[in-house]
């Protein structure tokens, strides 16, 4: 059965509905960090909603998500045997304090710099080791397994940077990141969270081309976890020409409203107009100059239908707390149950 996964922030882990809880099979809390040499969250006050969540859903697995964007100390750390090991063992205790599952790494990016992080060429190497360590941690304090897990680079950047074909030997599964793959860098318009690239885009990142990136670095489908996005990114200053789709914009695509917005005051609404993306799989808006991106049922459906094709481990989203409409949770749990 595959998996649905969502990102749930510290600060709304005792808001999570019930029956959106019945319908999680993994909680990524986010975010516990580095800082000084050691792994730190220190969030006492969530064990009531962890244990409210267990008992909702029982068979629930809740992980600590570690890192995030622009969140450093990854590439230090991991540097040395000892740094290695002492955050194993920061983690090991973290997972038995909150009474977890394990522990998901959210390092962006190893050997990369550019969200103001530390980086190294000798990152590629020493993630695998971080890895490593971590399972032999894990597994030497219990006989069962704790789960490791991590989200990773919507493209062959981060392929490039990492030895995947080692790293998941002991992993779980791989999240890829399947969302921000435009935006923050681009002043083309175009879809952040598509399952397939449109023909006539500049820019090819897409689901499908991530899933195959990481197949071809050796990560079996089994074991890969697509994304989908509860937020939007949007251009602003955009020629009228074909309903804003691949236009040159004079801005980047920033991030935009999250899904409860959208629907609130966007989708149609205000004059903005909902575009589809057969081709792509993806819908968009636009009001004549802001082009709007993001994921909805019609697209996290055709990312389900796929996933279940290609035989992959689930769908993960960020972040629950977008959704204030409370329906896509559960429509993924019935797309994903549907036989």
């Amino acid at each position: 059965m595959a998996l649905l996964i969502e990102y749930v922030s510290e600060r709304a882990i005792g808001d999570v509905k019930e029956e959106e809880a019945r319908c999680m099979d993994v909680v990524n809390i986010a975010f516990g960090h580095v800082e000084n040499g050691r792994v730190v969250w220190n969030h006492p006050e969530c064990k009531e909603g962890l244990r409210r969540l267990r008992s909702i859903h029982p068979g629930m697995k809740i992980l600590l998500s570690v890192g995030g964007w622009s969140a450093g100390g990854f590439s230090e750390i991991a540097f040395t045997k000892e740094g290695r090991q002492q955050f194993a063992k920061d983690s090991l205790a973290l997972v038995e304090e909150y009474e977890l599952d394990g522990i998901d790494i959210d390092w962006e990016y190893p050997g990369i710099a550019a969200a103001g992080i530390g980086a190294d060429k000798a990152d590629k190497e020493n993630f695998t080791l971080l890895l490593k360590t971590l399972r032999e941690v894990f597994e030497d304090r219990q006989a069962g397994r704790y789960m490791l897990t991590i989200a990773a680079g919507g493209d062959s950047y981060y392929v490039r940077n990492t030895q995947m074909d080692e790293a998941v030997k002991y992993l779980d599964y791989v999240q890829i990141m399947t969302y921000d793959l435009r935006g923050g860098f681009q002043t083309l318009t175009g879809h952040h969270t598509s399952l397939y690239a449109n023909q006539f885009d500049l820019f090819d990142a897409c689901t499908d081309k991530a899933v195959k990136v990481y197949m071809e670095a050796g990560v079996p489908a089994e074991k890969l976890v697509i994304g989908g996005a509860f937020y939007s990114r949007k251009w602003e200053q955009v020629p009228d020409v074909d309903h804003g789709l691949c236009q040159m914009a004079q801005t980047v695509g920033g991030y935009g409203k999250e899904y409860g917005e959208l629907v609130e005051s966007y989708i149609n609404k205000n004059g903005f107009v909902r575009y589809w993306d057969e081709e792509a799989k993806a819908p968009w808006l636009f009001d004549g100059s802001t082009f709007i991106s993001y994921d909805d049922e019609q697209s996290l459906g055709c990312k389900i239908e796929y996933l279940k094709e290609k035989g992959l481990a689930g769908i993960m989203c960020w972040e629950y707390i977008g959704d204030t409409t409370h329906t896509l949770t559960t429509f993924m749990r019935k797309e994903l149950d549907r036989a």
